[in-house]
């Protein structure tokens, strides 16, 4: 027991210390100071990794190594405290990455969870297509395939990140999944686009989660359609959030939503399927386009209304 309480006594000591630095800082600096710039991105690549900066500072990185159970971006830094507005890695389900793209009971194969024998989505090397400015943007391909199997699917992904003003960071993704042979996508609430929040921003946390429509808590957004999902709170005194919006051109739009108030959100029509499943036959492709954003302050304060038909072009 001795080295148990140890460990916490570590664990509890590093997290005062990393609370009480943060608040220091905070202290030391206004949110307008803290938001005080946008404009100018760059990245830096090292081998299957993607770093992307805003005004020198970290935003995100694209993380594709070959031992993941697929790419993902993580950490997604909020504009208002410096810190991620996403998890890598949370409980009650670690496996979640961030902002990622995968799922279940493709072919009986696994692309979500589990060890990478029940399945993998393996990028084949990401490139930064536009290394600097307003815009930058990284492209990537991937094959959906069982270690030592035939692949089930390809995918072409295209991510263009921006900070369009000081209290605003986008991150617009197009992926277009192509059937490398036929398969069936059987129901599944693992599936597709999606990010898992800061725990400090969920309801379970002391935060919020809220629906373009209006409805709030998981409760009232579960499998209920909308073009948006967000959520926020205050860390330190300070108001941040991330959103996840769904474009109206993608084939299940508008998509019922799968929310759980510990932090995950996705628009997938996966879960809604008949028992028989979908099918895709072989060379069909689905075009899909996201936005995620991390925002300072709360949906209104974003105007995420406003963020949502600049992009959508309406």
């Amino acid at each position: 027991m001795g080295g148990m309480e140890g460990a916490c006594g570590r664990r509890r000591f590093l997290a005062s210390t990393a609370t009480a630095g943060v608040g220091w800082w905070l202290g030391r600096r206004s949110v307008e100071a803290q938001t005080a710039g946008g404009g100018e991105l760059t990245t830096y690549q090292l081998g299957p990794q993607i770093w992307v900066r805003v005004g020198g500072g970290l935003l995100t990185c694209y993380r594709a190594h070959p031992t993941q159970k697929y790419p993902y971006f993580f950490p997604l830094v909020g504009p208002a405290t410096g810190m991620s507005v996403t998890a890598e890695s949370a409980e009650p389900y670690p496996h979640h990455r961030s902002i990622l793209l995968a799922c279940d009971r493709v072919n009986d194969a696994n692309y979500w969870q589990e060890g990478l024998e029940r399945g993998q989505v393996v990028s084949r090397g990401p490139r930064v297509e536009t290394p600097q400015g307003p815009q930058v943007v990284i492209v990537d391909s991937c094959d959906w395939r069982v270690p030592g199997g035939p692949v089930d699917l390809t995918d072409a992904r295209r991510f263009a990140l921006s900070a369009p003003d000081a209290r605003l960071r986008l991150l617009e993704a197009e992926v277009t999944l192509t059937a490398a042979r036929d398969v069936r996508i059987a129901k599944t609430n693992h599936s597709l686009f999606a990010i898992r929040a800061a725990e400090e921003l969920t309801p379970k946390g002391g935060g919020a989660l809220v629906s373009s429509e209006g409805p709030a808590g998981e409760a009232a957004t579960f499998g209920q359609k909308a073009r948006w999902c967000a959520f926020f709170g205050q860390r330190f005194g300070v108001t941040e959030g991330v959103v996840l919006m769904d474009h109206p051109e993608n084939p299940w739009s508008p998509c019922a939503w799968f929310t759980r108030d510990y932090g995950f959100v996705s628009p997938t029509p996966m879960n809604w399927l008949p028992e028989e499943g979908m099918t895709l036959a072989e060379g069909s492709a689905v075009r899909l386009r996201y936005l995620v954003a991390a925002f300072a302050g709360t949906p209104q304060d974003a105007d995420l209304e406003g963020v949502y038909r600049g992009w959508v072009g309406g």
